[in-house]
């Protein structure tokens, strides 16, 4: 007779739960994809400096990698406390840290100022994020139940980047009629600081939601081990620590690498670079929602396949293989020659892409055991992801401005120079991903136990 739970019927409770989760990763991603798009005004209006000049590139470098950085140093400290303090303590106070921070963001006054709040958000996202799973894995005992309710609610991950497109967009277009901010009226500004409103109802609802059921036995029996970074390293999990974190990082680092710094590509379109500021910025948001619209079905063709593909090698490269030649493509022709052309790219480009974030979202509570399973999920997420994985936007952004790439290229413009680079950053990394993948090991259809 099979030990696997049987999957129970949704309840209120359930169904809240499934909700707040919903927004909450919505609100991460709405909270991260705001920098491509207000990171050249932001630094044009409080630095003063032009794309492709040495203060802009240095710039560009420290807002791109320097919050994902200490995101991912204090990520990698939440997951070890998800797993000592409890799933929904975690949650809420990472919750409060990025809601203040997003909020105070839209008030700074210097490029100094802006980057020490959005290095707050991120340490509030990757805390959030690795917290979220862990809770969401152990609400649901079922396989098959538990791996719907994670790809389904990660879904609306992407939702957060459509809302975050169509809020720019209103603040481009709405901006003076705005009152947050006196003697200024920047839509990026307003941007920021829209960031907060999704944060409302989580911290309104999510601190009265249950605790992970199963953690709190365990904790209560005096039953859980004491979680220990060493032990992620043993015989039996190295492997699957080095290969999801390495995996991980080529996940975002085609993001980063690649995808993220469109916004600052697309001016240099023959059809858009007569255009005045206004029309750059809603051009570029609408490019955006294009991306977004890619990842968001992405997101559900993931979670659709995630219960019919057994292999998690096999779904993963579903993605992979397409995602290798459709992203450089979109980068070394129509992201530098056609705008129409670019929306269609940039769509497929975003769903071969986005979808594998949730993969790791249904992945890794599967490969490590309870007292482990923050631990686990954040060494990936975030030395994987956020630092090792963010580190490729420091590549490309200095690549595209070198000394180097302009010898070679004399005549390209700056923007030209941009999109090869990030073609070949995201051809590369994608094919490591490809590689790796033949080493990722297949988990257990059941939760692994302490």
């Amino acid at each position: 007779m099979s030990n696997v739970p049987l999957a129970r019927p949704l309840n209120r409770t359930a169904w809240l739960i499934c909700i707040i989760a919903s927004i909450g990763f919505a609100f991460d991603i709405y909270e991260l994809l705001m920098l491509p798009l207000i990171i050249k005004p932001a630094i044009e209006s409080l630095g003063g400096f032009k794309p492709g000049t040495p203060e802009y590139i240095h710039w560009a470098r420290m807002l791109f990698f320097l919050p994902a950085f200490f995101g991912g140093v204090f990520g990698l400290l939440g997951g070890y406390l998800t797993d000592l303090l409890g799933r929904r303590k975690v949650l809420t106070w990472s919750i409060l840290i990025y809601a203040f921070s997003a909020l105070a963001a839209g008030y700074s006054t210097s490029l100094n100022q802006l980057l020490f709040f959005r290095c707050l958000v991120f340490m509030g996202v990757c805390v959030e994020f690795v917290a979220a799973v862990a809770w969401l894995a152990e609400l649901f005992p079922n396989p098959m139940q538990r791996e719907k309710v994670l790809g389904y609610t990660q879904a609306f991950s992407s939702l957060g980047g459509l809302l975050v497109s169509v809020a720019y967009a209103l603040a481009v277009t709405y901006r003076e009629s705005f009152w947050l901010v006196q003697g200024t009226h920047d839509a990026w500004r307003y941007t920021l600081m829209s960031g907060v409103l999704p944060a409302l109802p989580l911290i309104l609802i999510r601190p009265f939601l249950p605790e992970s059921p199963a953690w709190a036995l365990k904790k209560a029996a005096n039953q859980l081990k004491r979680p220990s970074f060493a032990a992620l390293f043993s015989p039996q999990l190295r492997k699957t620590t080095v290969v999801t974190a390495l995996m991980f990082a080529c996940s975002y680092g085609i993001a980063f690498g690649a995808i993220q710094h469109l916004p600052q590509i697309i001016p240099g379109l023959a059809s858009v670079k007569d255009l005045t500021p206004p029309q750059k910025e809603k051009v570029v948001a609408a490019v955006q929602l294009w991306q977004e619209m890619g990842g968001l079905v992405g997101r559900f063709l993931l979670a659709f396949l995630t219960v019919r593909i057994i292999s998690r090698q096999k779904l993963l490269r579903t993605f992979q293989l397409p995602g290798l030649i459709i992203v450089p493509f979109v980068f070394f022709y129509p992201a530098v020659s056609d705008l129409g052309w670019l929306k269609v790219g940039i769509f497929f480009a975003g769903m071969m892409t986005v979808a594998q974030f949730s993969f790791w979202g249904n992945y890794l509570p599967r490969v490590y055991p309870m007292h482990l399973r923050g631990t686990g999920e954040s060494f990936a997420a975030n030395v994987g992801g956020r630092i090792l994985g963010t580190s490729f936007a420091w590549i490309t952004i200095s690549v595209a401005g070198s000394a180097w790439l302009k010898g070679i290229m004399p005549t390209a413009s700056s923007f030209t120079k941009f999109s090869y680079t990030a073609g070949t950053v995201a051809l590369v990394v994608y094919l490591a991903g490809l590689i790796l993948s033949f080493s990722l090991p297949e988990p257990p259809e059941k939760l692994a136990e302490d």
